[in-house]
């Protein structure tokens, strides 16, 4: 380890003292999008200033808020926050670059104290009055602290009144196109929610139109298996038709063409949907590998995650012109199209391994034992399976060429992300290498975003490790989604669980997070399996999957297809990435891997999956209609055993989600925080209601959802 030296320029100033400047945005920013927090740890916490700049050594000030020390390297690339006092819930680190000043929000995670949980601030959107915003609290609030983009703003950009408190958007904001203003508040008690605030040339930005692709928490998700899709071309059909693969495990046909042509069609546009997410695309072994023993079979490559080349397209999927030609179609729809990226692993046939074995981790363990599927003891060396080596990717000489191979099809794609695979079984190093090229030699010379989302299965503090403003936008909330699932699916578990299973991700990635929520995905059994009693949450789902056919072409309870509608609602109405698998927009069965990967159905739809078809787009589009759904408060209103209901709020535009997981229709009131409200009140699925401020009345029906909101902009 390096020897740390302390920088002689660090002073510490309280919170009240910071900002008082006129703010001045530069031209060229030094950091790329908003700066992450820094969580403190309970000591000392290591702050990589790659993370956020480019040249970490042109750092030539740093200022820290009072109780805290900091230390740097003799490098000059990491800074050490030591506690050396009393810290604040949240606090400010500033450091000055190429001129410039930027500032960066520091959060010191409390413990939580028995009835005390609910005396920290809560903040919420109020209004908006010319270049002023005006905001609410519950609870006093000791010190505000505001961000424009990576700026924090001293006292003279606040108005305190006794019942509200407004922020003067600076001028520097109406100088350039895009920009953000982050608020948060603290007390004695604790830290508040976040509150994001999108602005146009300075104005506060009311009217979802003016956003667009680029702007990721305006995205909606859908994930495809290209093989599993649309079969365009069918003479380039190369299934094994061999006796040790069976159907279900080999190639069916899917294609790019075939994405390009339901592109073509519009029907991603008909579901609401800016951001495909594809299956892997690189060159997969010829022959058969693994083994499933009952029935007997071993697998195709059809799903794309063991890689034999890096670079080259895999002809059974098409040509690097007709990706392409998917890119650049999705481009002009205004679609984005991020790839699913295998950097853990590669096929033992990948010329890579041929050439390099000592590039991958052991495949046996010290004890003699074979290091596969050891998830969590040899996370960071475990091997999948015993033909797909686990690459080293702590060394240099691995990293670098492996990143540099991500690099590659950001560059020759105009792809605009990635989703990583296997996020937690690769080191740190790696994604911070990566997102540093994606930074130097696309993000900041192009100005434009990479979404950059990740897969991890493990606690919430594992998987918040890897988000940041140095490694992912944001991974897969397995935790929400596991419980979502239970919830929906299973009559006695009431929505307590979930809302506080949501609360707990809050508490960890912000309530204004890139976390992404899905309706299912290829490791997982279909949810309206579960919801029909199709698949057990007892049984091995995979194991369900093999040994019969689960739910044929439809589940065995119609009712599943209400409880599906209601998780789509779910992720499509809190705050974060709602994904919609493919084929869950029209309720397809199946047991785990693969008979969740059936072919997808365009055809012959029944009336039930067409209605959740219909309603799957209406959700889809709706979000990305209401500013309130992508930028708005989250509030809960009940939280029962068969009910629940949330507000979702922004600067007047109220949107009101109202669960009934019972098996009766039933009228609902629901209390809304007293606030004035203007503008007509409507209901997304056509429902009676009535609203008499601040009280709503609906009804709800069996297993479904009522959405009410206004119409004021």
């Amino acid at each position: 380890m390096s020897k740390i030296v302390i920088f002689l320029t660090v002073s510490l100033f309280l919170l009240s003292a910071c900002g008082h400047k006129e703010v001045v945005l530069p031209e060229t920013p030094g950091i790329y999008d908003l700066a992450s927090p820094v969580r403190l740890s309970s000591d000392t916490t290591k702050v990589l200033l790659a993370d956020y700049f480019l040249f970490p050594e042109k750092v030539k000030k740093v200022k820290v808020s009072s109780g805290l020390k900091a230390l740097w390297s003799d490098d000059r690339k990491e800074l050490m926050l030591i506690r050396e006092g009393a810290v604040e819930p949240m606090g400010n680190l500033r450091l000055t670059y190429e001129g410039y000043v930027y500032d960066i929000p520091v959060i010191n995670p409390t413990p939580l104290v028995a009835g005390e949980t609910d005396k920290a601030p809560e903040i919420y959107t109020d209004r908006v009055d010319g270049d002023t915003v005006w905001l609410q609290s519950r609870n006093p609030v000791k010190e505000w602290l505001v961000y424009l983009q990576n700026h924090r703003l001293g006292e003279r950009y606040f108005i305190r009144r006794a019942d509200s408190t407004g922020i003067l958007i600076p001028e520097a904001a109406t100088k350039v196109r895009r920009s953000e203003m982050r608020v948060w508040a603290i007390n004695g008690y604790g830290v508040s929610n976040d509150i994001f605030i999108p602005l146009e040339y300075g104005k506060v930005i009311l009217d979802a139109s003016l956003l667009n692709r680029f702007d990721k928490r305006a995205s909606v998700l859908y994930f495809l298996m290209i093989d599993r899709f649309n079969d365009s071309i069918p003479e380039n059909n190369h299934p094994l038709n061999t006796k040790e693969v069976l159907p279900i495990a080999d190639y069916m046909g899917g294609d790019l063409a075939g994405v390009t042509q339901k592109l073509k069609e519009g029907y991603f546009d008909s579901l609401g949907i800016n951001t495909i997410w594809l299956s892997p695309v690189t060159q997969n072994p010829e022959g058969a590998f693994g083994l499933w023993k009952k029935p007997r079979t071993k697998f195709s490559g059809y799903h794309g995650y063991w890689p034999v080349s890096s670079s080259k397209v895999d002809y059974r999927y098409g040509t690097s012109d007709e990706l392409k030609e998917l890119v650049e179609e999705a481009h002009k729809k205004n679609i984005n199209v991020i790839l699913d990226y295998v950097a853990n692993h590669v096929h033992r046939l990948h010329p890579l391994y041929q050439e390099h074995k000592d590039w991958a981790t052991d495949l046996y363990l010290p004890d003699g034992s074979l290091n596969t599927e050891r998830w969590d003891d040899y996370r960071l060396t475990t091997w999948f399976d015993s033909f797909l080596p686990t690459l080293d990717l702590q060394r240099p000489e691995v990293y670098e060429p492996m990143s540099d191979s991500a690099l590659f099809w950001i560059k020759e794609y105009n792809l605009d992300g990635f989703r990583h695979d296997a996020t937690k079984h690769i080191p740190e190093v790696f994604w911070r290498t990566l997102t540093h090229k994606l930074k130097r030699d696309i993000m900041f010379p192009k100005n434009m975003t990479i979404y950059q989302v990740g897969e991890t299965y493990g606690s919430r503090e594992l998987i918040a490790s890897y988000v940041g403003s140095g490694q992912m936008d944001g991974q897969f909330d397995f935790n929400v989604y596991d419980d979502a699932v239970a919830t929906f699916a299973r009559p006695e578990v009431g929505f307590q669980q979930l809302n506080a299973s949501l609360e707990e991700s809050f508490h960890y990635y912000g309530v204004h997070n890139l976390m992404s929520y899905i309706s299912g995905n290829q490791d997982r059994a279909r949810f309206i399996s579960y919801a029909a009693g199709d698949v057990r949450f007892d049984e091995d789902s995979k194991a369900a999957g093999w040994t019969r056919r689960i739910g044929e072409r439809k589940p065995s309870d119609e009712a599943a297809y209400d409880k599906l509608v209601q998780l789509i609602a779910f992720n499509a109405t809190i705050p974060g990435i709602p994904v919609v698998f493919y084929g869950d927009e029209i309720g397809m069965t199946g047991g785990n891997d693969p008979d969740n990967r059936r072919m997808m159905r365009f055809d012959g739809l029944s009336e039930e999956e067409e209605i959740v078809k219909a309603k799957t787009a209406r959700l889809n589009t709706f979000r990305r209609e209401s500013m309130a759904l992508m930028y708005g408060d989250f509030i809960p209103l009940r939280v029962e055993n068969k009910v629940y209901a949330y507000l979702r709020s922004y600067f007047g535009e109220d949107v009101i989600v109202i669960f009934n997981k019972g098996k009766e229709n039933v009228t609902l009131r629901i209390d809304l925080p007293m606030r004035e409200r203007t503008g007509g009140f409507k209901s997304l699925f056509g429902g009676r209601f009535s609203f008499d401020n601040p009280h709503l009345i609906a009804d709800v029906p069996a297993n479904g959802v009522e959405i009410i909101y206004n119409t004021k902009y």
